[in-house]
């Protein structure tokens, strides 16, 4: 089992989403990561798409999704040099004094902004890559004891140098 990218361009219409979607449940192949938004046409939805299969499997489903009479393009991008980032907010309450200004620094660090916090709180917005979130989960999770996770799937783009950032 490999991780695997996808990008779909589709039609920008009501139950698009739940079709795509639905297709892959009805298969039982299980989605890591799906992000949808529109594109300069708005006639047209990106949907960028992370899930685990093998090589049978993956050739599979992106045979299903190039007959939806919805699906316009389907990209594999597992192979390919592309652009990635996830947005990520991260929660961490009940911190003290020393804790606030452990958590300024790792923001520092990680490149990280510190978008809400309170005497006692703080809000941080990451857009890294998916490795880069979890590093910093984990680091924030060791640390800290009150956390709070939220994670937006991942977009992507081919790369034009053709290296992967």
């Amino acid at each position: 089992m490999e991780k695997r990218w996808i990008s779909l361009f589709v039609e920008n219409d009501i139950g698009v989403l739940a079709k795509i979607s639905g297709l892959f449940a009805g298969k039982a192949y299980n989605l890591e990561s799906l992000t949808v938004g529109m594109t300069e046409d708005e006639t047209v939805s990106r949907m960028t798409i992370r899930l685990k299969s093998d090589d049978e499997t993956f050739e599979q489903i992106k045979k299903q999704l190039n007959r939806c009479v919805e699906v316009i393009k389907v990209i594999d991008f597992t192979n390919s040099p592309i652009h990635m980032k996830e947005l990520l907010f991260v929660k961490i309450r009940k911190c003290s004094k020393g804790d606030m200004e452990e958590l300024y620094r790792i923001a520092e660090v990680f490149g990280v902004s510190i978008i809400d916090y309170d005497p006692e709180s703080v809000l941080m917005e990451c857009v890294q890559t998916e490795s880069k979130n979890n590093d910093l989960i984990n680091l924030l999770s060791s640390d800290f004891k009150t956390i709070e996770v939220v994670r937006g799937g991942s977009v992507a783009i081919e790369s034009i140098s053709k290296t992967e950032w």
